[in-house]
């Protein structure tokens, strides 16, 4: 599930992917339903591409939603990342995963996932499984799937053609 989740740097929230248009993908805010387009040049990450570093294994994002969902019960969070100090979200995810590396998980990061955790449950997202079924496809290929190559091998069959025709006139005599 969590893989056509997105989240776009600049825009706030999360995104769902519905579909990908020609050099774009479609996306559908969490937060307000709105339906909107993303290009190439926009930073855009899957929440299935996450990890988050511990002291020894990085974790995937998926696994800590999925303990932030067993210690809340699926419900939202009962700290405000936005009032909370840093102190208090360092304490809350140590309840949440007590291996947590200290010095490379910031603050900052914490009050990201505990609204990303918000965003997801309120939009009726308890799923926090990374699909590995079917075809697997990162965002960076499907950016660069929908963009055509040029046909370069028309181009060379030309040239080639044009210069034949230059020897072949130049050949004969007459």
């Amino acid at each position: 599930m969590l893989r056509d989740i997105l989240s776009i740097t600049g825009k706030p929230g999360l995104y769902k992917l519905v579909n990908r248009g020609n050099n774009m993908l479609i996306v559908e805010s969490l937060l307000d339903g709105k339906r909107t387009p993303t290009y190439a040049r926009d930073k855009i990450v899957s929440l299935g591409e996450i990890s988050m570093y511990t002291m020894g294994e990085d974790i995937a994002l998926s696994e800590v939603l999925t303990k932030l969902g067993e210690k809340e019960g699926l419900k939202e969070t009962t700290i405000d990342p936005k009032k909370a100090d840093n102190d208090e979200l360092r304490n809350f995810f140590g309840e949440v995963l007590p291996d947590f590396d200290r010095d490379r998980v910031y603050p900052s990061d914490i009050r990201k996932l505990i609204q990303w955790y918000n965003i997801l449950v309120n939009a009726g997202i308890t799923d926090f499984t990374v699909d590995e079924e079917g075809e697997e496809i990162s965002l960076e290929e499907k950016k660069i799937e929908t963009k055509k190559p040029a046909p370069q091998a028309q181009v060379k069959t030309q040239k080639a053609a044009a210069s034949s025709v230059r020897t072949g006139v130049g050949a004969k005599k007459g």
